[in-house]
């Protein structure tokens, strides 16, 4: 029975229309370009209800008395209904939304935007939402399927996606469309359909066609066509039943089709032809509502929709067979018939409605597995065919059915991760190409802007620092759509077209002849996909996967190619930033590598293609250098890494934007990072991923915190503050290795605050009893922060974390000796290359301690240099006291943290009573007369420049015997320690040059050394029979630094008994004095035991 067109009724101004009914069909929702949606009861209503909600409205969604329109302010705006009241913003975007619509249920908003973003909202809590990204243009329209597990959507870009909404990525992909530039210029608006309760079939609009996809193996099954579509089909809806779909098209014609018999079994013409845009079906069917392009409103009466319509259509499709052979397929049709015969029994419609849902079109071939498929339907059983979404042919309308479905019969189900689309190529600081107004970069150095709209096509450059150069405004003749800023030049790039090759353009406005710009044409073929400026040059990555350098006067470089297709690069002086895919993505994931050049005079790969770290289901969102050259990145979830180099190029995550955000749906937009002063300069974008162009947006400052635990608490706290001033403090190190001026004070500044960190966190591990983490914490400090911790470890009267911390500072002035010696020892070796005589060159190094020993100014520089003991000790953190170019300083300074403990020991006899001993320790400690030490600074200055290197080999000795004699708390014992050394001395002759090496060996004992020598040189020669004497000397130096310190300790017994046993035998009776006079006073809670002898004699010669 035909079905009856109303005369259409005048509702909106002329432009863009959609419809809607209302839950019970009582009532017919319009909206249209004048921006009122109008509420009418009939078609006869000549007073509908008017709702003015904002300039124009593009699309309307009505349920559960939620009315929500995408309006042309960029939101989705909700409002009550019948009443018309607002009820707040469900989102926005940053252009317009083109298309919204409700799920099934009413508890969910699906709405797609010219930004190529598709948003899906809850409507009782907008914050919940869910972005779906991967279109490469403006979205046309979106539709949810009734198990709320999909989301189908089309774009200009040709291509129809179905996305997983738990998961947010896609499933699957068709290029099918025509591409276009915007929604304005589609020639279809591809309303797109899922078949209602089942949702086993997705309706699309192709051409002059309407294809149907199996939703279990997003298959291409069916196609609908008529003779009397002469224009692209432009919306499609279906009857609530399932069995019926309707279609508007551009030409005005509508058209109803029987979908299991594939029959078009009403066709109407809109009476003046004009495009229908809009269109719904009435709740309870029989009626079909639709709009046009001029505003105008149109109703059909009595379209069919019952069960029994269809039985009399199969019916009437089995009479006249003929009638239909030139719409169908031969094939089509039989396969058709063969596939259906089961389901078109006549037995089992009354017995179950229901189950003809199931059954709508699919082939006996495919409906056992299908049903399968559908009880057991989740996220992960997708048919394998989804993973091939490129380079698979698809089927038209004459295919046949059964060799499409077939096939899936015996496939296996794939459960296996599902590939992520791999992100575009994008310009760091850039917003999208596709708006009309936008910004082309944003970085340190100025801004880009571009505008491409009816009025005028240009480029509009202004600096931050107007000295560097003017603002320029540019024409954009050519189309450009990339471009990077540098105080140097500005480049520009666009992409080729059919005639015209990608070019590149640069404007050298520094430059200082006449000619300040210069254009190249890449490959034909070749494409640009972005761009970069350093210091001097300009990089460009193009389609081809390869990397073009070029001069910034615009000499061609060095070409290389990249392991996958680029997605942006950055540049900073000399340091080039590629990022790239390295592999295919899984579960939303991105796979992108990194590679990190030094492009200077050295030129030299730095980072070789590792991975890039990003967060879960998260895409790269900018990547460039912080002002003080350190690369860094951020993801699409906010969070900020930037590179350590200090441990092994890692990324460490310095800052989280989202946690500054106060709505999910608010973004930060970053244009600069700073690393000193700590700052992440970016603009918060309300409800959007990127800021407008007008008005100036205005740039925020958000402070850095690294992820750490617990940081609510004082040691958290703490701890998070020192390691991220250890880590932007690292770009002092690269500088300074790079050739730059540094700023020497603010790194003084930072190592001050970091020495201060460690020590508040050492003094709270003290109060809460934590000796072994402050060790831990110790060994972090330097020499004279460890100092401190000595004193405030003794003021705690925690004596024996004061001597594990001595002993700690002994093992690093001992490590820094002997990487200056390692550092200094070429220039001794030079210095001794002439001579040939082993004791010659033996006796500066072994007996330097002795030799220094015999100068007699020691006591005349006591006063002076226990001043200058006391001015280090109360300034830690003196620069002077821990440099590495003056060696001289530190032997002084070192001994004397231990000659400060030695003389607080001293005079902690002659305290008071009542007054506890290790106070005065401390209070006693810089005061105290010096002990005579073997090793003085005076010294060191007399001697000759070629004994500089071998200075910190008597130190530690004379550390150690320091240490020892610390032990002892009387003065007493202090004169007789001072006596024991007057006599080690005094046998001692003047140092005067040596006259020969025999007049050496006689005046002087034989070393440790000496004597390993002797009895190894013949194991030497055998093994490098080649050596000459000087190089045995080395080889026998290095093999008896490798001796452990017991078996160098035996060494130097015996070549001190050797020679001088008379003196051994005396140190032996001093030792056994100096335990017992220990022993009687009884002033040491716990004496530890220690070999008197071995200790005075390691002091006097042992070399380590």
């Amino acid at each position: 029975m035909p079905c009856e067109r109303k005369p259409m009724r005048y509702g909106h101004s002329e432009g863009h229309t959609d419809v809607c009914f209302d839950d019970e069909g009582k009532c017919v929702v319009t909206c249209g370009s004048d921006g009122d949606v109008r509420i009418w009861e009939s078609l006869d209503d000549d007073d509908p209800k008017s709702i003015n909600v904002g300039e124009k409205v593009y699309s309307v969604g009505l349920k559960n008395g939620k009315l929500v329109t995408a309006v042309s302010n960029n939101t989705i705006q909700i409002h009550t209904f019948p009443e018309g009241d607002p009820d707040g913003i469900l989102t926005r975007f940053t252009t317009n939304a083109n298309h919204v619509t409700f799920n099934s249920s009413g508890s969910r908003v699906a709405a797609g935007s010219s930004d190529f973003i598709v948003k899906i909202v809850e409507v009782v809590d907008s914050s919940q939402q869910k972005t779906l990204r991967g279109h490469d243009a403006p979205i046309l329209s979106v539709a949810l399927d009734p198990s709320d597990e999909f989301l189908a959507s089309s774009s200009c870009d040709g291509s129809v996606a179905v996305w997983s909404i738990e998961s947010q990525t896609q499933v699957a992909q068709w290029q099918i469309l025509q591409k276009s530039s915007d929604v304005s210029n589609a020639k279809s608006l591809c309303r797109l359909a899922w078949q209602p309760r089942s949702g086993k079939l997705l309706a699309v609009p192709v051409d002059l066609t309407i294809q149907l996809y199996d939703r279990n193996t997003w298959t291409h099954v069916s196609t609908l066509s008529d003779d009397l579509i002469s224009q692209v089909v432009n919306v499609v809806v279906w009857s609530p039943c399932g069995k019926f779909l309707a279609a508007g098209t551009v030409g005005g014609n509508l058209l109803v089709w029987d979908v299991e018999a594939k029959l078009c079994i009403e066709r109407q013409k809109h009476e003046k032809g004009f495009t229908v845009c809009g269109m719904a079906w009435h709740p309870s069917g029989g009626r079909i509502a639709y709009t046009d392009t001029e505003g105008c409103l149109g109703l059909l009466e009595g379209v069919p929709s019952s069960s029994s319509t269809v039985q009399s259509t199969k019916a009437a499709a089995a009479k006249e067979t003929h009638d239909y052979d030139d719409l169908f397929d031969e094939d089509d049709d039989r396969g058709l018939d063969e596939g259906m015969s089961d389901s078109r029994s006549p037995v089992k419609k009354p017995i179950m409605e229901e189950d003809d849902d199931d059954d709508d079109l699919m082939p006996a071939t495919g409906r056992p597995r299908n049903r399968g498929s559908f009880l057991d339907d989740d996220d992960n059983s997708q048919d394998p065919s989804c993973v091939k979404l490129d380079g698979v042919p698809e089927e038209d309308g004459s295919s046949a059915i059964l060799p499409a479905v077939g096939p899936a019969v015996s496939r296996p189900v794939y459960e296996g991760p599902m590939p992520t689309q791999p992100q575009r190529a994008f310009q760091p600081g850039s917003t999208p190409v596709h708006l009309m107004h936008r910004f082309m970069v944003w970085n340190s150095v100025g801004i880009v802007r571009g505008y491409n709209d009816d009025q005028d096509n240009a480029i509009d450059v202004e600096f931050h620092d107007t000295a560097i150069h003017h603002a320029m405004h540019l024409t954009n003749t050519l189309g450009h759509t990339m471009a990077d800023l540098s105080q140097e030049a500005v480049l520009l790039a666009c992409e080729g077209t059919e005639e015209l090759a990608s070019k590149i353009q640069c404007l050298h406005f520094s430059c200082w002849d006449t000619h300040k710009d210069w254009i190249v044409d890449l490959p034909k073929g070749e494409d640009v996909r972005t761009l970069c400026l350093g210091q001097g040059w300009a990089a460009v990555a193009t389609s081809a996967l390869m990397v073009r350098l070029f001069s910034v006067g615009g000499v061609q470089k060095e070409i290389f190619s990249l392991p996958g297709a680029v997605v942006c690069m950055a540049g900073h002086g000399e340091q080039l930033l590629i990022v790239y895919h390295r592999g295919t993505g899984f579960d939303g994931d991105q796979a992108l590598g990194i590679q990190l050049l030094q492009l200077g005079h050295k030129r030299r790969q730095v980072i070789h293609g590792e991975p890039l770290p990003l967060s879960r289901k998260s895409y790269l969102a900018w990547m460039g250098f912080t002002a003080e050259g350190t690369p860094c990145c951020i993801d699409s979830e906010g969070v900020v890494r930037m590179l350590n180099r200090t441990l092994g190029n890692m990324w460490t995550p310095v800052c989280n934007t989202r946690d500054s955000c106060k709505s999910k749906s608010d973004h930060y937009w970053v244009v600069g990072v700073h690393e000193n002063p700590q700052q992440l300069r970016c603009i918060p974008c309300k409800g959007a991923r990127y800021p407008p162009t007008l008005p100036r947006p205005a740039v925020a400052v958000l402070p850095f915190n690294l992820p750490y635990c617990q940081t609510t608490t004082e040691k958290g706290q703490m701890e998070e503050q020192y390691w991220r001033s250890v880590l932007f403090q690292n770009h002092y190190g690269f500088l300074s290795s790079s050739g730059y001026e540094i700023d020497s004070e603010g790194q003084s500044r930072a190592e001050k605050e970091q020495q201060e960190l460690l020590m508040k966190m050492f003094a709270l591990s003290c109060k809460l009893e934590r000796e072994f983490r402050c060790v831990e914490l110790a060994e972090i400090m330097t020499h004279s922060v460890v100092t401190l911790a000595i004193r405030y470890a003794s003021r705690s009267r925690r004596m024996a974390l004061a001597q594990r911390l001595s002993e700690l500072a002994l093992e690093k002035a001992s490590q820094i000796q002997e990487e200056e010696q390692e550092e200094e020892e070429p220039a001794y070796q030079r210095e001794y290359r002439g001579s040939n005589q082993m004791s010659r060159r033996l006796a500066p190094v072994e007996n330097g301690c002795e030799e220094e020993e015999e100068y007699p100014q020691e006591e005349q520089m006591d006063a002076e240099e226990s001043t200058e003991t006391r001015k280090l000790s109360l300034n830690p953190f003196k620069k002077g006291g821990k440099s590495p170019e003056r060696p001289s300083p530190k032997p002084k300074y070192l001994i004397n943290i231990f000659k400060l403990q030695v003389s607080g020991a001293g005079k902690s006899s002659s305290s008071p009573a009542g007054q506890p001993r290790t106070t005065n320790v401390l209070d006693s400690m810089t005061m105290s007369n010096r002990k005579p030490a073997p090793l003085g600074s005076t010294s060191k200055q007399g001697k000759a420049p070629v004994l500089k290197p071998l200075a910190p080999k008597p130190k530690s000795k004379t550390q150690a015997t320091l240490l020892q004699m610390s032990a002892s708390k009387g003065n007493s014992k202090k004169l007789e320690d001072s006596q024991s050394e007057a006599e080690k001395v005094k046998p001692a002759p003047a140092a005067t040059p040596p006259a020969s090496a025999e007049n050496i060996e006689n005046r002087k004992p034989k070393t440790g050394f000496q004597l390993w020598l002797e009895e190894n040189r013949k194991s030497i020669l055998a093994d490098n029979p080649d050596f000459e004497e000087m190089d045995v000397i080395k080889e026998g130096m290095g093999r008896f630094r490798t001796l452990s310190a017991e078996e160098r300790l035996n060494w130097t017994e015996r070549a001190k008994g050797d020679s001088d046993p008379k003196k051994r035998k005396r140190e032996d009776e001093e030792g056994q004095v100096d335990e017992q006079t220990e022993s009687d006073e009884g002033r040491t809670k716990k004496k530890k035991p220690l070999d008197t002898s071995a200790k005075l004699s390691a002091f006097a010669f042992n070399k380590e």
